[in-house]
């Protein structure tokens, strides 16, 4: 369906005229930004039953109980706990024909000295219908603006956004996510969270959604955990050692694996790496899910079940190029240190000057940015065809121009090798696989971990086809 974009007075306006929607605005951090749209365009008495400030810790403290982290997941739970049930014990009166909700948002705005970033978590708890049971709709924002004045009017148009939305657009959610960032841009505001729960939206798979925030370009990335559940990636890797495994995992094959345990392995005897501040994640790019530009949401899911059946979490990028991916990873781990399994082939990849043809500084540049001291590329070898030897960086070669920056890394202990890779499973290709999958030929069993394959049976994903009893039928 085509909607017309309105303004931000136009969406502010519709809601206070709309004599059904009634509830709550409880805002910390960056001030009454959101609630104050409503008051400015008029016929706010027709919404806004409480806004709410608690600026004071102590107050905010006494109204909302204490918190380590003010600005996080956590404190927006309470605020929307309590102003909801607030509105629903005094509104008595209006339950019969109101939909109430409350509003909520804690954000950190940039400081005078600009030491810090802006950043955030907004809610929204709403009923579509009266004396129904309540949804939510979550968010974790990055400011970008240089100054707080700008980053709280990019706020307020936000909660605007997310409150018209939610009551217009919620029966279709992407347009609903896209409709965030109306009168906004992805240079002013990243939504680098949205999660959409509750007994309306029991048909939305926040896996996709997290997709969506991707693949619309609303963020670079998004992660979710092995439940399925969407998760922000600051609260995730806030100061932790990260470990990488980038790939297409289709499926997943005992190469995956291998590259996983003995990866983890190497990464763990690095100094200041322990198994207690460590975060393992899988990572999917878009390029990845892609062959034609298009993404099969399908296959997308098969992936990512799998992924989930192994106990992993999945991270979704709009990173191409591996350097983007450090350095963006860079940001929350506080010097920690980050891991990065790859294959030989893709090593390759990285010592290559044409892959950097997009920065001025060239390679050099893309090593500065995203390979410093604290990361660790750990390298699983490969077969070399016809041989009983293996590739690796010991025999790796690249550009003389380059060969003292290979060396650097080398002898600096930045690039390891993985050892004890299983020769006997270097032959698999997940490309191969697959083919054996949708074709019905049998054997691909013996090429992937048996939760792999009892999940492709069971569920049928990468488009299962059974195999035929006799195997040269199948050929």
């Amino acid at each position: 369906m085509a909607y017309r974009k309105l303004s931000t007075k136009e969406k502010a306006l519709a809601i206070n005229l709309d004599n059904n929607i009634y509830g709550a605005f409880s805002e910390i951090g960056a001030g009454q930004e959101v609630a104050n749209n409503f008051f400015r365009v008029g016929g706010a008495s027709g919404t806004i039953a409480i806004s709410l400030s608690a600026y004071d810790k102590e107050i905010s403290d006494s109204i909302y109980g204490g918190d380590e982290r003010y600005v996080s997941e956590p404190r927006l739970k309470k605020m929307l706990d309590f102003g909801y049930k607030l509105v629903k014990k005094k509104l008595i009166s209006r339950k019969k024909t109101a939909k109430f909700f409350n509003f909520a948002n804690t954000v950190q705005t940039v400081n005078f000295h600009k030491t810090n970033r802006g950043h955030g978590w907004i809610g929204l708890r709403f009923q579509l219908r009266p004396e129904s049971e309540p949804n939510e709709c979550v968010l974790h924002i990055n400011l970008h603006d240089p100054e707080a004045h700008l980053q709280q009017e990019a706020l307020g148009i936000l909660g605007v956004n997310l409150l018209y939305g939610c009551h217009f657009y919620h029966h279709d959610p992407e347009y609903l996510l896209n409709s965030l960032l109306d009168e906004l841009s992805r240079e002013r505001v990243e939504i680098s969270m949205f999660r959409l729960s509750g007994p309306d939206f029991k048909h939305v798979d926040n896996r996709l959604m997290a997709l969506k925030l991707v693949k619309n370009g609303l963020t670079e990335a998004t992660l979710f955990g092995s439940d399925g559940n969407v998760l922000q990636p600051a609260e995730e890797f806030y100061k932790k050692n990260v470990l990488v495994l980038r790939g297409r995992f289709r499926p997943v094959t005992y190469v995956n694996i291998d590259m996983h345990d003995k990866g983890k392995a190497a990464f763990l005897k690095q100094e200041g790496v322990d198994e207690d501040k460590l975060k393992v994640v899988f990572e999917l790019t878009l390029k990845d899910l892609s062959d034609d530009g298009t993404i099969d949401e399908k296959d997308f899911l098969d992936r990512v079940d799998i992924l989930s059946s192994l106990g992993h979490t999945v991270m979704i990028s709009n990173y191409v190029k591996y350097y983007k991916v450090c350095w963006y990873l860079s940001q929350f781990t506080k010097g920690r240190k980050i891991g990065l399994i790859l294959g030989v082939y893709s090593l390759q990849t990285i010592f290559d000057e044409r892959y950097y043809d997009n920065l001025g500084g060239g390679i050099l540049e893309a090593f500065g940015l995203g390979f410093g001291g604290n990361v660790r590329l750990l390298v699983y070898p490969a077969q070399i065809p016809m041989s009983d030897e293996l590739y690796t960086t010991k025999n790796f070669d690249v550009d003389d121009k380059i060969k003292g920056l290979l060396h650097y890394f080398v002898q600096n202990d930045l690039i390891l090798d993985i050892k004890g890779a299983k020769r006997k499973n270097l032959h698999i290709y997940s490309d191969n696989v697959l083919k054996m999958i949708r074709k019905g030929i049998s054997g691909w069993e013996k090429l992937v971990p048996k939760k792999v394959s009892e999940a492709i049976i069971k569920n049928q994903l990468f488009d299962y086809i059974e195999p035929l009893e006799q195997e040269g039928l199948a050929d």
